[in-house]
Order: structure tokens, then sequence, then C-alpha cells
């Protein structure tokens, strides 16, 4: 995402300055077009040479070079810029831009910017917490402007706590992923997702489950935030990490999923079920463990409340549902059954017959099916591939309701 795209970075005078280093390499390395402004209080800390030598510009400082006689147009630079980051900014620069005070290069620049503009802060502990640096960047932030908030850890004056600028990693991460969501198909766009399995106790130690990775939902999950949608995920029990950017929602059994689908639902545009939930659970949960005194084993079980059918009764006219149809036996017949009586805009089919995909596999084999009978079978691919073909379905079922 930051290739070609024109950065301003502006270092104030920190001692967190030294970090800046790091990051222009890293900006340069994404291939992005770095213009560094430093404050004349920040060449203090880190040399104008070091920094123009690894962004492969010139670095600027004053608005007019006396020797030279050249005025650095403010302007022209807000204008120019993709994106304005001040990293580190002082509290005392924190101050004046949220204030509107204007006495040097890199403030005028902030006052000219048209672009989105970041801020991470780096202070003592102290001055972070105090009432009117907090004002300040409440300010700054009904501006619209971007908070990278600073870590807790060690500071240079000795102690411990907030005020640490974020790692240039995590601003570079960041950046990439606004920009992502700002120019992506999807942004400004809420994504409720479903992985894993549920698990049913049968008594303190023992449950009724199902052998699904959650993998799919994950893959799933990672495309859809890629497309710069705002994912949460509700994921059974599974080993497998969250991905970037993504807010998870960890649940057991089938009654804690519908909890967490019914509080999300509503706000969410699209909702894709690949969780596989449990159809039945026990009646009763034994309070102890069941003791091996008998040959067999008896359990009366009771149907879990159906998830999909339950939101698909609720979906507004501008929502998408997407559900999956695990099928053996007469598998287009079952899945387009299932379609519409659960009042679905699209289901993704598979079958355990299908050599290869399955449930802890890495690749999956799909047939989409929509709600006016359009069929799309695709080849086996790993499911992050699925994920993408799925993706544009659902963009394209998104596009006939606009």
């Amino acid at each position: 995402m930051l290739k070609g795209q024109n950065i301003v970075l502006g270092v104030c005078g920190s001692i967190a300055a030294y970090k800046s280093a790091l990051l222009v390499r890293l900006l340069v390395k994404a291939q992005a077009n770095v213009q560094i402004i430093m404050t004349p209080d920040a060449v203090n800390f880190i040399t104008p040479l070091t920094l123009s030598v690894l962004s492969k510009n010139p670095v600027l400082v004053d608005s007019f070079d006396s020797k030279s006689g050249v005025w650095t147009n403010h302007v022209e630079l807000g204008l120019w810029a993709d994106a304005l980051i001040i990293a580190p900014i002082s509290a005392n620069s924190l101050a004046k831009i949220s204030n509107g005070l204007c006495d040097n290069l890199l403030t005028a620049v902030y006052l000219s910017a048209r672009c989105p503009v970041y801020f991470a802060p780096a202070m003592d502990l102290d001055m972070w917490a105090h009432p009117s640096t907090q004002t300040n960047v409440k300010q700054l932030l009904s501006y619209g402007n971007k908070l990278i908030a600073p870590a807790n850890g060690e500071l240079a004056s000795g102690l411990e706590g907030e005020g640490r600028m974020a790692e240039p990693e995590e601003i570079v991460q960041y950046l990439s992923n606004t920009l992502l969501e700002t120019n992506a198909p999807l942004s400004g766009k809420k994504v409720l997702i479903t992985a894993g399995p549920t698990y049913e106790a049968i008594d303190p130690v023992r449950f009724i489950g199902n052998h699904s990775s959650g993998k799919m939902g994950f893959a799933l999950a990672e495309v859809f935030q890629k497309l710069g949608a705002k994912v949460t995920l509700i994921s059974g029990p599974t080993s497998l990490s969250t991905p970037n950017c993504v807010s998870r929602i960890n649940i057991t059994s089938a009654a804690e999923m519908l909890q967490a689908c019914s509080e999300n639902f509503e706000e969410a545009d699209i909702l894709i079920m690949s969780a596989a939930v449990a159809d039945y659970r026990p009646k009763e949960v034994a309070a102890d463990k069941i003791k091996k005194d008998e040959d067999s084993l008896i359990l009366d079980l009771e149907k879990t409340t159906d998830i999909l059918k339950t939101l698909g009764a609720k979906k507004r006219e501008n929502q998408i549902i997407v559900g999956f149809a695990l099928e053996t036996t007469n598998e287009l017949a079952n899945a387009e059954a299932k379609l519409k009586r659960k009042n679905l805009d699209l289901i993704i089919l598979n079958s355990l017959k299908d050599e290869g995909a399955g449930f802890a596999g890495d690749q999956n084999k799909i047939t989409t099916i929509d709600s006016s009978g359009n069929k799309q079978t695709f080849d086996l691919k790993s499911k992050v591939e699925v994920a993408k073909d799925i993706a544009q379905e659902v963009l394209s079922l998104l596009s006939k309701k606009q």
C-alpha cells in the first residue's frame, strides 16, 4: 500500500528521534517517496545528514535558506503529501499544532496539508498524562488526525510508564492498514465472520465437538481485512493466531456463539458463517466427571438454536449473509434448500468427498450458489485463495445491492 505514496515525515525534538532513522528505512523499503522535515530542536538529537542519506532526499528544516536564498513552499509540500506523519512529536509541537501555532516549517506544512495526518507522541509519562497534553490530543483527534499511541516501557528519564514512541514497524503497519482502508473496496464496511468448532459440554472434562480447525474462517478474516473492511471474528476453540487488525471474540459453545453473533449482527454489513456449530448438545451437563461405572452411556441431546436461520430472519435489505454447507449426499439440492430456508444471499458448498478438501487441511474445493440460482464451481485451492474467491462473490453481490 505504500509503494509510490508521497510521505512527509516530521521529526521533532525528542530523544526518540533516533527511531526516525529506522522509520525512514522502512518507508523507503516499502517504496514510498519520503520527504523529511525537522524542527530546529530535532537537529540536536539526530543529524539531517543521516536522514537525508536514508531518505535519498534533502532534509528540510527552515522555510528560508539564507545561504542559497531558496524559499521552501510549505503549501506545495502540503499538497504533495499523501500522508503526513509526525514521529516523534514532542509535547511542545503537539501543543503548537493542536492550537494552530505556526512558527516553523513543519507546523506550516501541517496547516497546509490536505492529506491524512498521523502523530506518534514521545515524552515522559507525567508530560503525557498531564491534562493539557491530553486536551491537545483530543483536539487533534477532533480534527480527524490519527493518533499512533505511545507505548508503555522504560523512558529516557529512567522512569517506567506510558510515553515511549511506537516502534517504527508498528507505525509503518498502522499507516499501511489505514491507507488500505481509505482506498480499499470494502472501506467503511463491517464484516462479521465466524470460525472454528463449538464444544458442547457433557461434564467438566468432556464435550461433543467436531474436527473444524477454523482455518477457512481465519483466511476469510485476513482477506476481508485486507480489502479494507473492519472485521470481527467470532472463533470457537482453535490454536490459530488472530490476523492483523482483526477484532477477535473467543467462544466455546453454540449458545455463546449465538450471543456473540446476536450482539454484533445489527451493525454488520456482511455476515459470513463459516463456523461448524454443533447441531445438538447434552440436555443436562453433569456437575461432576462421569465415572466409567457402566459399559454404555446414554446422552439425552437437544437441538441447539440455528444461528444462521435466526439471523437470516432478521436480515436487513442492505445486509449480505453468507452460509456454508458441508454435505456428503445430494450436495447441491441440500445446499440450495439451506440457502432458501435460511434467507441467505450466498451459500458455499463443500463436500467431504472432494479429495484434499476438508476440515483440518490447508486446501478447499467449493461451489458457490447465490439467491438467484447462479452457481460457480472452483478448483481445489489453498484456503486463502478460496477466501479471495468468496470475497469476489461478495463484492459482486454488494455492488448489486448498492
